[in-house]
């Protein structure tokens, strides 16, 4: 946890963005996995965390606006639990690190919820993204799991988001700890990737190094020989001479920020001509985008530059033709390019996107595009000294992708599909890093950066 004062200040903060109402906040429960009391690793939902600091299962904390009251809801654990799970500190010793001095039993919620609801109080709560939050606000709430699902407080999210968007000094400490765990991640990929191993095995010795770092994954890994699927986790496939191999693995801290980084090599430690060449157009992009990061830049229109700056690097293999800006006001990027630049990161690594990318990642007058190539870009506003963001171009040869727009001629004036048919089997690039808006400019993030041009790579993995 950090110091009390922080999360005090936060719950202070919040109060004075919700001027009224109770504010609820579930924690999440233990999950089993096959049968109840074989459970997955418990993860605390992040804005539970962010306000509260209280890393436990089957915890539940209100917020009494008007009437200035913070209380917890919870129960100590029983001698049988402490039989079979060791004694742990008591539910009042927890709270008071966070500065929470009200801590009543899980019973005693219904009766607060329903005379607060009788008086004609508002209820606020953050969208659920887990069953059991919806059956809880369903019970405590007496609505049906549909209300529960469709009916959040969007003054609630809004005040939520415009507080952790902006990434505090702790808060920064934490990432630049998680990006470090991770780029230590990705040399050993680098290290361990060789002809003949299994995908697997590789992405198993990553998780390995997460967990020793005390914390765990901030997302299941991606490692793959077949980089143009956009999120394949690691098979058990063989990795062979002259193919390229993805890792997207990021870890998270025991304070749960996450680190999320992108690195594409070759298997047997030596790109091809084709290969650098490729690689070294999406390094150009992301090198160019990182570099327009700064306060008050549409996050948008450096996407649209990735675009622009990919294209053009497939102008010199007669893939495209044409003005590429122009090609980019007509999607033709889309073809090669279907993901988003990147992300908000912190607790989250897709930070927030529980809370909705309309108000996460856009404004009230700046609407989310929803065509093919743009409805998964998460961040399109100004970026704002505080944000934390991922910069993540890559380059996808499809090989459905390809055959539907060639059936179609779709944009033929821009596209020569008998060049990009000699493309379909390149398989795909993707390079990641993760990056602070500052007041000046920005900061990548991490005391090292994994090894990231050609000559780099080569040479980190024949050593």
């Amino acid at each position: 946890m950090f110091a009390k004062e922080i999360y005090e200040s936060r719950r202070a903060i919040l109060k004075s963005k919700v001027q009224s109402g109770l504010i609820l906040f579930l924690g999440n429960e233990e999950a089993g996995m096959n049968f109840k009391n074989n459970t997955y690793t418990f993860r605390q939902d992040s804005t539970f965390l962010y306000y509260t600091g209280l890393d436990k299962a089957s915890l539940t904390f209100l917020i009494d606006v008007d009437n200035n009251q913070e209380i917890l809801f919870g129960d100590n654990i029983s001698i049988d639990d402490i039989v079979w799970f060791g004694p742990t500190p008591k539910l009042e010793e927890d709270a008071a690190k966070a500065g929470i001095i009200d801590v009543r039993p899980t019973k005693d919620l219904q009766n607060y919820l329903d005379k607060a609801s009788n008086s004609g109080n508002t209820i606020h709560y953050l969208p659920p993204y887990r069953d059991e939050h919806i059956l809880k606000l369903q019970q405590w709430l007496h609505i049906s799991p549909k209300e529960a699902a469709a009916k959040p407080s969007v003054e609630l999210i809004k005040a939520v988001v415009s507080m952790r968007s902006y990434k505090q000094p702790e808060e920064i400490v934490e990432i630049d700890k998680a990006v470090d765990i991770s780029t230590e991640m990705h040399e050993t990929f680098m290290k361990l990737t060789k002809p003949g191993l299994m995908e697997s095995y590789v992405a198993g010795k990553l998780h390995g190094m997460a967990l020793c770092a005390g914390g765990d994954l901030s997302y299941p890994i991606i490692l793959t020989v077949n980089g143009e699927t956009l999120h394949i986790h690691a098979r058990h496939h063989e990795m062979k001479a002259g193919q390229l191999a993805l890792c997207d693995a990021g870890a998270e801290t025991p304070l749960h920020y996450a680190g999320d980084l992108t690195r594409t090599v070759p298997v047997n430690g030596k790109f091809t001509s084709l290969q650098k060449d490729m690689y070294n157009i999406v390094l150009d992009t992301q090198l160019k985008t990182i570099e327009a990061c700064k306060p008050g830049t549409l996050f948008k229109d450096i996407h649209a530059l990735a675009g622009e700056t990919l294209l053009e690097g497939l102008k010199g293999f007669g893939i495209i033709k044409g003005d590429v800006k122009e090609a980019v006001a007509n999607d033709v990027h889309t073809l090669f390019f279907q993901c988003g630049l990147g992300h908000m990161m912190g607790m989250d690594v897709h930070d927030m996107e529980n809370l909705g990318e309309q108000y996460v990642g856009y404004t009230d007058t700046m609407k989310k595009i929803m065509t093919f190539g743009w409805k998964s870009l998460r961040l399109g506003k100004a970026l704002e000294p505080g944000f934390v963001v991922t910069i993540e171009p890559g380059l996808y040869f499809i090989p459905s992708l390809i055959d539907e727009w060639k059936a179609e001629n779709k944009l033929s004036q821009f596209v020569d599909y008998n060049e990009l048919d000699k493309f379909r089997d390149f398989s795909g690039i993707r390079i990641e890093d993760d990056i602070l808006i500052t007041e000046t400019g920005h900061r990548i993030l991490g005391n090292t950066i994994a090894p990231k041009s050609v000559e780099e790579i080569e040479s980190f993995m024949a050593n």
